[in-house]
């Protein structure tokens, strides 16, 4: 279950990865103006909710203690940065502090994965 585990928590990482670095390489345009939610982002940010899902069920399925709120603030918080990407997804450009509030929300996300024991 070990193997498996850190497996799916590797993929949950590749998954933040494609969110945040998607938001990086916009940060030029969001200054301009002229930034939009990459496929990346929105990929990045599903694979989050099912690697995360899933994680929650093997450590619960091996007897590893979930902390249940820190897990419904982290899914309240990617529930709102994939509505935000879902909606957005195909205008050709997206306001800055919408943009922005994605990037940060995603900052949050990691930081309370981080710190919050």
């Amino acid at each position: 279950m070990d193997v498996l585990i850190s497996v799916f928590v590797g993929l949950h990482i590749i998954g933040i990865a494609a969110l945040l670095g998607g938001f990086l390489t916009q940060m030029k345009a969001m200054s301009a103006g002229t930034a939009r939610f990459t496929p990346a982002m929105l990929h990045g940010a599903l694979t989050m909710l099912v690697t995360g899902v899933l994680l929650v069920g093997f450590n619960e399925m091996d007897g590893t203690p979930v902390n249940n709120i820190k897990v419904g603030v982290k899914l309240a918080l990617l529930f709102v940065i994939l509505a935000l990407v879902y909606v957005k997804r195909d205008e050709e450009h997206v306001d800055k502090a919408l943009f922005g509030a994605v990037g940060g929300l995603t900052v949050i996300n990691i930081f309370i994965a981080l710190l919050w024991h």
